[in-house]
């Protein structure tokens, strides 16, 4: 596959493969009964929209980002599980299909997955910023008096939301609308362990040159022991707002390596929100860049 392809759709079901559930990104096939093929498109969402077009290798790129923070978690969080297995090919899979999936997929257990979008924010910004401007909370979380925008928080704090169905949109709601979802003793987990990764993440990226102002995880339920599983991609421009450290200055919006230069045409064009849009050239270029980047910054090799 040239680096200038775009892969926006991948069909295994024609040659046998189970589709079990199509998000943003993913296309997921069930290999057995315990395993999930994860394939990483190039398909790029913003506003919970789908665009009509991709980013080149974008979706190998967020595949090998996850499997490198997956690979730092099992040595310094080793007492959390993950669902990946590997981000080998299955032999199962054609010749004549293995150059098109060729890094872009993640072979991992199946797990229920919990009702929850795990958020944890560093930093005010986004939408956490718009609320505090109306409220002086963020999340329903009263906040100190005087923050300003991008400010650092004193502690990262836990803001989940709904897990929405592809098409419709995330909600923000309080930790403790989330206890009531799935239950005191299981978002306790989930906050706990998503702190955890997190304080982790933020240092390692921030000692190579990037700030993770916020970043959103996903968990499932191991039924057999209860405990939570970390599940989906990590930490990657999809899932995260990375930021420059370099340049960084309170009271303003950031420069950044995520889908946020996406997201400012998108309002700039009118466009948020709205079904059937195409990126022009040299934003999808520009996106793509910074993807790029941040992947260099954070694995110390750049993306071929």
């Amino acid at each position: 596959m040239s680096s200038d392809q775009v892969v926006t759709k991948i069909d295994l079901e024609s040659y046998g493969f189970k589709k079990v559930a199509s998000g943003k990104v993913r296309e997921i096939y069930e290999l057995d009964n315990d395993t999930l093929l994860f394939v990483a498109t190039d398909r790029i969402s913003a506003y919970d929209v789908i665009l009509d077009n991709g980013i080149p290798t974008k979706g190998a790129l967020l595949t090998q980002l996850s499997a490198h923070w997956f690979s730092l978690i099992a040595r310094e969080l080793p007492q959390l599980k993950t669902h990946l297995l590997t981000i080998s090919l299955p032999p199962s899979i054609p010749s004549s299909l293995r150059p098109a999936l060729e890094n872009r997929t993640m072979q991992v257990r199946k797990h229920p997955i919990l009702p929850l979008e795990s958020i944890v924010r560093g930093y005010i910004t986004g939408s956490a910023w718009a609320e505090y401007q109306r409220s002086g909370t963020v999340h329903g979380i009263p906040m100190p008096a005087g923050l300003r925008e991008s400010q650092k928080l004193e502690r990262p704090i836990w803001t989940p939301s709904t897990k929405a169905e592809q098409g419709a949109h995330d909600e923000n709601i309080s930790p403790a609308k989330a206890r009531e979802i799935v239950g005191e003793e299981v978002a306790g987990k989930v906050e706990e362990v998503s702190l955890r990764v997190y304080g982790m993440a933020r240092d390692y990226a921030e000692a190579r040159g990037i700030l993770i102002a916020d970043t959103k995880f996903e968990f499932g339920l191991d039924p057999t022991t209860n405990e939570i599983v970390l599940v989906d991609e990590v930490l990657t421009p999809d899932s995260s707002r990375f930021w420059p450290a370099e340049g960084y200055e309170v009271g303003k919006g950031q420069s950044s390596y995520d889908k946020q230069y996406l997201r400012d045409w998108l309002v700039s064009s009118g466009l948020k929100g709205k079904q059937g849009v195409s990126m022009p050239e040299e934003v999808a270029q520009e996106t793509g860049r910074k993807y790029r980047e941040a992947y260099a910054k954070i694995t110390g090799r750049e993306w071929a």
